[in-house]
């Protein structure tokens, strides 16, 4: 899981996106086992590091299993089943404050 964890945050990280997190939050839900979340500058950022993150990661096998919210980009949800990224504009991520809702979830280092 880790390799995993660690492609998307370097595919994110290679197109600038900010802010990466990544937190185990499968004690606290059953959606996944994982968040990893990061910050764009734009919708057209957003968007761009949306796209990147899915072709990429499909030359890897690894498809998802749905994309929400690539009509505004202003929170846009990949959701892989085990892993689910959230990539926020910096004042959506601020609102919707993920990391504070999940904030007992273990942050995990990769």
């Amino acid at each position: 899981m880790t390799e995993k964890l660690k492609l998307i945050k370097d595919l994110l990280e290679n197109k600038k996106g900010e802010d990466i997190v990544v937190l185990d939050v499968s004690e606290f839900t059953n959606i996944a086992d994982y968040f990893v979340i990061a910050t764009a500058n734009s919708s057209v950022h957003a968007k761009a590091l949306a796209d990147y993150l899915t072709q990429e990661l499909g030359k890897h096998g690894i498809e998802p299993d749905h994309i929400e919210g690539l009509e505004n980009a202003h929170w846009i949800l990949i959701d892989y089943l085990d892993t689910i990224v959230h990539i926020f504009q910096k004042e959506w991520r601020e609102y919707y404050d993920l990391e504070w809702l999940y904030g007992t979830a273990r942050r995990v280092e990769v």
